[in-house]
């Protein structure tokens, strides 16, 4: 493993499963006794609101809830 020129370097698969480094999480990197570890930022996460924050404006018909509902139940 190595470090681009941009000073990017992947994060193994099975690190990221396990440890749930999702894109767009926020890290940190942690220096401690000549080691540097990279952690989760506390605080609440900004994933979900940023998904919501994109998808907000982007439906284009009008339907009620229970329109909505009906379709996707596949009722009459």
């Amino acid at each position: 493993m190595h470090i681009t020129e941009k000073g990017q370097v992947t994060i193994p698969l099975e690190i990221r499963k396990e440890y749930g480094f999702l894109p767009h999480t926020e890290v940190n990197f942690v220096a401690e006794k000549g080691r540097v570890y990279i952690v989760k930022a506390k605080g609440a996460s900004k994933r979900g609101k940023s998904i919501i924050e994109n998808m907000r404006g982007k439906a284009t018909v009008k339907m009620t809830t229970d329109e909505i509902m009906k379709l996707t139940r596949g009722s009459k």
